[in-house]
């Protein structure tokens, strides 16, 4: 019996040098798959996180795009009358003139064309300020050049100096933009 148990030993011995070998193999191929797949896992995560990146990026650019495109409609919309508009504003100087002329005449012929040219100028008043387009009011104010053109200055001490003591051609406005600028009269 022992020396069955010997045999048997013996065989067992022999076995499991095979069986270390194999298992040897397999742990080692397992040890070199193991940085490929870590190796390619990285390097896929690597490019999905660049291609994360690129697709934000490329998001954020289309929507301040729309968002530069929408406020220049909405510019465009809001001041797309104003070449049209600084052209009839010598129409409503002409209507003004008109009245300043027309008060020095007497008679009822004048009367009734000075009614019609107010009633002229008061319609195309109230078509320009439809378009958002309105008279400043410079008289008695402080002189700013981003809304006055002085065209002359005069001697007045009852003034402080840079205040606007008359008004020869009307400023207009279009929303929150000049569209002419007063010429004006200044004190010193």
């Amino acid at each position: 019996m022992k020396k069955d148990k010997k045999e048997h030993n013996s065989e067992t011995e022999m076995k499991q040098p095979e069986e270390n070998i194999e298992n040897m193999e397999e742990q080692e191929n397992e040890e070199i798959s193991a940085p490929v797949e870590n190796e390619e896992t990285e390097k896929l995560k690597a490019e999905n996180a660049k291609l994360k990146d690129d697709y934000l990026r490329a998001y954020a650019e289309l929507e301040n795009t729309k968002k530069r495109c929408m406020q220049e409609m909405e510019k465009t919309s809001k001041y797309a009358i104003s070449s049209f508009a600084k052209d009839i504003l010598s129409v409503a100087d002409n209507l003004h003139r008109a009245l300043t002329a027309a008060e020095e005449l007497k008679g009822s012929e004048c009367e009734q064309l000075k009614k019609g040219v107010e009633l002229t100028e008061s319609e195309l008043s109230k078509v320009l300020a439809k378009f958002g387009i309105v008279k400043m009011e410079p008289m008695g104010k402080v002189f700013d050049p981003a809304f006055h053109q002085v065209v002359q200055e005069v001697e007045d001490k009852s003034k402080p100096a840079g205040t606007v003591v008359a008004e020869l051609q009307t400023g207009y406005m279009i929303k929150d933009r000049i569209l002419r600028e007063a010429m004006v009269v200044v004190s010193r």
